[in-house]
């Protein structure tokens, strides 16, 4: 399987609700390296995975509709914890769409998974990956 990785880093705030989260419970900040790593079992007519320019474009504009954004105002995140966890998963959905509306090439439609990898810290990341 080939694959070719994107990174870039969004900021946010958000809270959490349950007892586990301890002081998360209370308003706090998070900034987040984001790694997408597109795959695929053969390259595409020009040897590439997807075209780096596309998929980088496409993981800045996904990023930015929550970078600067206090995550428990964001109303289809309302009443769930938005866990490192929780975002990888709503990257990866956001990413699949638009491979699937066509923004990041035809060739992307060929691609066969996908993994969005979120790290809060230098000691903990949490990742999603599925199929395109």
């Amino acid at each position: 399987m080939f694959s070719l990785t994107v990174r870039d880093h969004f900021m946010i705030a958000h809270s959490f609700n349950g007892e586990i989260f301890g002081p998360a419970q209370h308003t706090h900040g998070a900034t987040y390296v984001v790694d997408v790593s597109f795959m695929r079992a053969e390259l595409d007519d020009d040897d590439l995975v997807i075209d780096i320019g596309l998929a980088s474009d496409a993981l800045k504009r996904t990023l930015g509709e929550l970078n600067m954004r206090n995550l428990d105002d964001v109303d289809e995140f309302k009443g769930r914890n938005t866990t490192t966890e929780f975002l990888a998963k709503a990257v990866f959905d956001r990413l699949r769409a638009a491979i699937q509306g066509g923004d990041l090439g035809d060739s992307a439609r060929s691609l066969a998974a996908m993994r969005v990898t979120l790290a809060e810290s230098h000691i903990a990341w949490a990742s999603y990956e599925g199929d395109v």
